[in-house]
């Protein structure tokens, strides 16, 4: 199996990109599309276990859309042969002060493209 194919990697990027931006402007059309619409799709968020893209949709809808501003750092994007990949995040908000915010996600490319099939995101004192 290749790892970092690179046209691979960059498919990746972009869209891991644009799902951030999406995240930042709350625009939920676009997070959406961007989870694998389906029962087996799982995100634990900070506060919330979601389990299916039924409860993941149910969430982006009622989430507020203030506060969503964020800065990342020490990202690493990690492509699997040409179907699967891994994006690993730091992040730190203005109101989280002495915290960081980590987050995990699984990508897969299906025929619609590449889609979060998990996601993991948590908060830590930061040391």
């Amino acid at each position: 199996m290749e790892i970092d194919i690179p046209e691979v990697r960059a498919e990746v990027e972009a869209a891991f990109a644009r799902y951030e931006q999406a995240l930042i402007t709350n625009d939920v059309p676009v997070l959406e599309e961007l989870f694998r619409d389906a029962p087996q799709t799982i995100r634990y968020g900070a506060a919330e276990n979601l389990y299916g893209m039924d409860e993941i949709r149910a969430f982006r809808r009622a989430r507020p859309s203030v506060g969503l501003m964020r800065t990342l750092s020490r990202t690493v994007i990690t492509t699997y042969g040409r179907d699967f990949a891994t994006a690993n995040t730091m992040f730190h908000r203005d109101t989280m002060m002495g915290k960081v915010g980590r987050q995990s996600q699984a990508w897969a490319r299906f025929p619609e493209g590449w889609r979060v099939v998990s996601a993991h995101v948590s908060v830590i004192v930061e040391e």
